[in-house]
């Protein structure tokens, strides 16, 4: 039987839904302290971001601890956990192949926080505040 060709939209929203999925399997995960690493299970760990390839075969997960502390050290731990935490994905997911997962510490939240102090710059205030005259 040959194989139904999906569009690039469809196959977007597919990789879109499976990588939401990870990141619920892997939050569920941390929140219940399945892991047994003792750096892990002292942390309060969110998933804030899982991006899968097209293929469905690599994710990066993107994690910050909810107290900011401990970045590396808990990036560290996961990664030392890679194995189990693929395995649990790879059951609850039911996919054909289990993604491989690289963890990495998610800087979008200091990314933004360095934004917001730009923007409240005096000079950069100024220059908003002219624009907003001009209306």
């Amino acid at each position: 039987m040959a194989r139904k060709e999906s569009t690039a939209e469809q196959q977007s929203v597919r990789v879109l839904k499976v990588g939401e999925r990870v990141r619920h399997i892997l939050s569920e995960l941390l929140a219940r302290q399945e892991v047994h690493d003792d750096v892990v299970s002292a942390a309060n760990i969110a998933v804030t971001e899982v991006r899968m390839t097209p293929d469905l075969r690599n994710a990066n997960v993107y994690v910050k601890p909810l107290l900011g502390l401990g970045e590396d050290e808990i990036v560290a731990a996961l990664r030392k956990n890679t194995a189990f935490l693929q395995k649990e994905v790879a059951k609850r997911l039911g996919l054909k192949f289990a993604p491989k997962l690289k963890f990495r510490a998610d800087e979008s939240f200091d990314e933004a926080g360095r934004i917001e102090q730009l923007l409240r710059d005096p000079r950069v205030a100024r220059d908003l505040s002219k624009d907003d005259d001009s209306d």
